[in-house]
């Protein structure tokens, strides 16, 4: 039985309630963090001298 209403359900056995099933509270969306913010602190806008690119590259032609 597939409920949508936000109704809470009950499920018993011999006539007594042994489970609730009561709708969730909806969540709030977790806040990402500001990622662009964090890379300008710590290399202060100085670009790198070596690229990823050539560090990967490099590595492979060992």
């Amino acid at each position: 039985m597939l409920q949508r209403g936000g109704e809470e359900i009950q499920i018993t056995k011999r006539k007594r309630v042994i489970a609730r099933l009561v709708p969730t509270k909806p969540g709030v969306p977790a806040q990402r963090p500001d990622f662009l913010a964090r890379l300008k602190k710590i290399y202060r806008g100085k670009p790198l001298k070596v690229t990823g690119a050539e560090l990967v590259s490099r590595e492979r032609d060992r």
